[in-house]
């Protein structure tokens, strides 16, 4: 792509990223149901549109591309919203400063993920053994994630990052309305606000080992790699809040991106054997053997599991609750009462965090109460494994 069109698109997201932090973010407030509904449409609007564009400028293999690594991304996105519901409960973060903590994620997850797809493409561009490698991995997490099924931790656990952090810098147990910094008898303390941010960014690099890969698997097209990246963080803020009570109710979700994962590792795989090089391999020949997968059937694939697992998923939940069976953290009973589910946040669920909130009648000065002391433990606990 050239160089204008680069700059064109990196100026319309930051441009987004801004919006959002001056019309959203910048004065603190719970989101509403409808508030979130629209964004969310917006930003997949937006997203559409774009693909639109590349099937009239570039043609359907291009655009096919896009959408199928749109999709895959923004589904990987679904599925880490689990660990960020963790973090804003065991931090107790207020529900009216958590969309500030999620959108600095999401600028501090497109920036790393965008040293990261110009890495990869380097990497790809210099060695075509990298596809082995990435197909191999994978196929690795796809195995992993489908042991590990629909199993939540119940807590978030420290990171390095994190104790490193307060080791470094002097905290405050109490929040500061939505400052990440502030100053006590003249001495400046970080409040524990930006240590929820610092989970939230470390928990954004465990997440993009795996989605940088799984999109490569898709197309090799670095701009298309970095655009379907780009929009699929965008929405995240709001799709947070417009799910929020809603994800343990997709109780299959992790097979079916193990399920997709697993096929994208496998078409990385044939890749590798068309593009091969190895002296080990084939004595350093092309293996054509086996066809390499069109972008049509990926995008079937990646479609067609993610509506399966939906669809069993809420068939599932609803028969459980006519049997009386609870959701696994009883998320589900909390977003299925009168208010809707972006009545409950986060914080609401953690029996940690409703012990701040009843303890402290101000949202802006809510003392954590030893939530992030009694959730500390060694690594980073991530349920996808």
């Amino acid at each position: 792509m050239p160089f204008w069109v680069w700059a064109l698109t990196i100026a319309a997201i930051v441009g987004m990223l801004l919006l959002d932090f001056v019309g959203h973010v910048r004065t603190p407030h719970a989101p509403t149901l409808r508030e979130s509904a629209i964004w969310s449409a917006v930003y997949v609007g937006i997203a559409v549109v774009f693909g639109l564009l590349v099937l009239w400028f570039s043609g359907g293999q291009y655009a096919g591309e896009y959408f199928a690594g749109y999709i895959t991304e923004k589904s990987l996105s679904v599925d880490n919203l689990f660990v960020f519901v963790l973090i804003m409960a065991s931090f107790a973060v207020p529900r009216e400063l958590q969309q500030k903590v999620l959108l600095f994620g999401i600028a501090f997850a497109l920036v790393l993920r965008t040293l990261f797809i110009f890495v990869g493409a380097a990497a790809i561009e210099q060695f075509s053994w990298i596809f082995y490698v990435f197909g191999g991995f994978l196929v690795w997490t796809a195995w992993v994630q489908a042991r590990g099924g629909h199993s939540h931790d119940e807590e978030y656990k420290d990171n390095v990052a994190l104790r490193l952090a307060r080791k470094v810098f002097p905290t405050t147990d109490e929040y500061h309305s939505d400052r990440m910094v502030t100053k006590i008898h003249g001495r400046r303390h970080i409040t524990p606000l930006a240590i929820a941010l610092v989970a939230i960014a470390s928990a954004d690099i465990l997440f993009a080992v795996d989605s940088i890969p799984a999109i490569f698997g898709l197309t090799q097209e670095t701009y298309l790699v970095f655009t379907a990246n780009a929009f699929a963080l965008l929405g995240l803020r709001q799709l947070f809040f417009l799910i929020d009570g809603l994800l343990d109710r997709l109780v299959y979700l992790s097979y079916g991106l193990a399920v997709i994962l697993g096929f994208i590792g496998v078409k990385l795989l044939i890749h590798a054997l068309h593009e091969n090089e190895l002296p080990f391999v084939n004595g350093g020949e092309h293996v054509t053997v086996i066809p390499e997968v069109p972008t049509w059937l990926s995008l079937t694939v990646i479609l067609a599991t993610l509506v399966v697992t939906t669809v069993a998923s809420l068939v599932k939940d609803r028969r459980d609750r006519a049997r009386g069976v609870e959701s696994p953290t009883g998320a589900g009973d909390a977003a299925a009462g009168s208010e809707g589910p972006v009545a409950q946040g986060p914080g609401d669920r953690d029996p940690h965090a409703r012990r701040a909130d009843e303890a402290t009648p101000s949202p802006h000065d809510a003392p954590v109460t030893g939530a992030v002391d009694e959730h500390a433990a060694s690594g980073a606990t991530r349920h996808r494994g």
